[in-house]
């Protein structure tokens, strides 16, 4: 058990990328005061919390509605982390987080903490996906699904924590130092997306 929620933590915090958010989110609340930051940022948390735990307990019943099997969603959901991985490895967007024309919009909205904040930053395709491939393959195990609960609680506290310190990361790392972090997770995120559809082209294979 403590070895699949320190899995489930590496894996989490990269996807989620809480150490590369604090750039965005000077960006986005460039200009705003103290008070501002801290409710957008809690909000933030508050809403990919919900967002996560929704997919976490509800969405093996919905893959079992739609008739998807949970290997064919760890195939997809392991392509779709490899496309995250190589963007954040070659710092290219690629359009699995959010396009441009969502990024202009969100400069021009007062309330950034839903979008782009909490989705698709925090809570993002990445994130959902991961949940929805842990929480399925241990829904059995009510004890585990609780401990994986509080793993992704952890790291969004971690997450809303950088965010609150955002002056201080960015004087410490910088642009460049976030950068630097985003590559090194993205290579690791490239190695256990192709695990993930090695897993899936098993069990689907060895099922028939």
């Amino acid at each position: 058990m403590i070895e699949e929620m320190l899995k489930f933590l590496v894996l989490f915090f990269v996807v989620v990328e809480p150490i590369t958010l604090v750039p965005l989110f000077a960006g986005l609340t460039e200009g705003a005061d103290e008070q501002f930051r801290r409710r957008m940022a809690l909000k933030a948390v508050v809403v990919s919390g919900g967002v996560l735990l929704l997919f976490a307990f509800g969405g093996a019943w919905f893959l079992r509605m739609m008739n998807i099997s949970i290997d064919a969603f760890r195939i997809a959901g392991g392509v779709m982390l490899f496309l995250i991985a190589l963007e954040m490895v070659f710092a290219r967007e690629s359009g699995t987080r959010v396009t441009s024309e969502e990024k202009n919009e969100s400069r021009k909205r007062a309330d950034i903490s839903v979008f782009p904040l909490a989705f698709p930053f925090i809570a993002g395709p990445g994130a959902i996906a991961i949940v929805l491939l842990t929480f399925g393959a241990s829904r059995d195990d009510v004890l585990l699904s609780f401990g994986l609960f509080g793993v992704v609680v952890l790291v969004l506290a971690i997450t809303y924590a950088l965010m609150r310190l955002t002056p201080t990361v960015m004087r410490v790392m910088g642009v460049t130092g976030a950068h630097v972090v985003s590559r090194l997770a993205g290579v690791v995120l490239a190695a256990l997306a192709v695990q993930f559809i090695i897993d899936g082209l098993g069990g689907a294979f060895g099922s028939i």
